[in-house]
């Protein structure tokens, strides 16, 4: 059983009653046996287990010595102003700040690459030490030769970041769209530089992530296209042994006075309601904890059904919340879509069912469960209220309010082993409709899509919806992953 004072501090997430609880957050991440862990941009709390290990990335300057070009008397682009040894030294200061923000190692190259010997000896160091992705910077166009042969040779996830007017068109078009690489051409864009480090994290936390599966009565281990995650499956039974032992939970009783206190208002729900559904929070962290796992995916409805335990819904609110992928109905796709966007935008996602308004060509997102953190888990949270779930008729399940007007994206990870590929979409929120008038589940968000002219074209189920104009963004880490991304 996790202790309820550091629950607690971890639970002021979900609303104003949670935050009395205590929200402070420490920001710190585990490292790999023997290092130095950077500062991670996920609280320590916010995570199920310590992660396993920490993106490094590997960051090389390409461009010949300022002197050497003065000898020749001509620079070309960037130009003679340009100064590449103090941009250099400035920017590998940025870089590795902004790297350790993110709780990402970089490992910067003190020299600048320049002929076939420093570019041989960088791709040798690539491939003989721990590397899970590539930054390179040329500051002079006559290295993009020595750019592509880098990327091609070792494989890498690449970043190629170009200070504008260092590449001329050609050059760009040849990387653009390349997959395995991610191009930057801007002007002090160091955002976008943060943005591909982004990408690599996440490819290398998908990578190590654990994912419990509780479902039926088997267990065992596998792993997950596209990225390599582990599935550990355990039987449902150890979901309903642990909930019965919540039964005097001290916790629990805080728990549910935290629900309601943050709620705007109760409609279905008893008090008892309230209890059961926060003993399924606590039930939802021990289990995690236990198996040392990062997310979780469940056969809620199956066991709301066979009467095993209530809707855990507001467990996976309130996880969800901390930065823990919940996913509903054991859909592996579904959670590493929640898995995805956690890590890229430190943004926890909403699971839905998909339809839409035909009348009016909208999406309708619904489902009896979503974070309300929905701008980040240090934001504040968005109004919920509490119901009973929508389809079972039992038990307590928020309807969280989404701010309208704001932009959304929908991304679905499609796993399939042979051909993967990522489903987005970007829209904006119209309305959150009362259930009735409306049907389907509690918490419902329509939309506009912006991506096709009829949103019943939409395509997938369950995906992951987050609040934010992210669609291009997971595009690029597509092209970056080397995962078809579809529309």
């Amino acid at each position: 059983m996790i202790r309820r004072r550091e629950f607690l501090r971890a639970l002021g997430a979900t609303g104003a009653g949670l935050a009395a609880a205590g929200a402070q957050r420490a920001a710190a991440a585990g490292g790999a046996a023997g290092t130095e862990a950077p500062a991670a941009s996920v609280p320590a709390e916010a995570r199920s287990a310590p992660a396993r290990a920490y993106a490094t990335v590997r960051v090389a300057f390409l461009y010949p010595p300022t002197e050497s070009l003065k000898k020749e008397g001509y620079y070309s682009w960037p130009g003679s102003g340009f100064d590449a040894e103090g941009q250099h030294r400035e920017m590998a200061r940025k870089i590795e700040a902004i790297a350790r923000g993110l709780g990402v190692r970089a490992v910067v190259e003190e020299k600048a690459l320049t002929g076939a010997d420093s570019v041989g000896g960088f791709i040798e160091r690539a491939k003989a030490e721990p590397t899970d992705g590539l930054l390179l910077i040329p500051f002079k166009k006559s290295e993009w030769g020595s750019v592509k042969r880098i990327i091609e040779e070792t494989k890498f996830p690449s970043i190629v970041y170009a200070v504008l007017g260092v590449l001329l068109q050609d050059h760009i078009r040849e990387l653009h769209r390349t997959p395995g690489v991610h191009l930057i051409s801007s002007v002090e864009n160091l955002d976008a530089v943060a943005g591909g480090l982004r990408m690599i994290r996440a490819l290398r936390r998908m990578r190590d992530s654990t994912i419990l599966s509780i479902a039926g009565d088997g267990s065992g281990e596998s792993v997950a296209a596209p990225f390599g995650t582990r599935v550990r499956r355990v039987p449902r039974a150890r979901f309903a042994e642990a909930y019965q032992r919540t039964a005097s939970s001290p916790l629990a009783r805080d728990i549910a006075e935290a629900y309601r206190k943050g709620a705007r208002r109760i409609v279905e729900p008893s008090a008892e309601d309230i209890l059961a559904a926060a003993r399924t929070t606590v039930a939802c962290k021990d289990l995690i904890r236990a198996e040392g796992a990062d997310a979780l995916m469940m056969d809620c409805l199956g066991g709301i059904q066979a009467k095993l335990f209530p809707p855990p819904c507001m467990g996976y609110m309130s996880l969800r919340d901390e930065g823990i992928p919940m996913g509903c109905q054991n859909d592996l796709s579904a959670t590493l879509s929640l898995m995805l966007v956690q890590y890229l935008f430190d943004r926890p996602g909403f699971q839905l069912n998909a339809a839409s308004d035909t009348a009016r060509n909208r999406f309708f997102g619904a489902h009896c469960t979503c974070p309300t953190r929905l701008r980040g888990l240090d934001a504040d949270p968005a109004p919920y209220i509490l119901r009973n779930h929508a389809e079972a008729g039992v038990g307590t399940v928020p309807q969280v309010l989404w701010p309208k007007g704001e932009p959304i994206s929908l991304v679905q990870v499609m796993p399939e082993e042979k051909d993967p590929e990522i489903i987005v979409y970007g829209g904006r929120v119209v309305a959150c409709r009362d259930t009735p008038p409306a049907g389907g589940c509690r918490t419902n968000v329509e939309t506009t899509i912006d991506d096709i002219a009829d949103a019943a074209d939409v395509k997938g189920m369950h995906q992951a919806m987050i609040l934010g104009d992210y669609a291009g963004a997971v595009r690029q880490f597509g092209r970056l992953a080397g995962i078809r991304v579809v529309s």
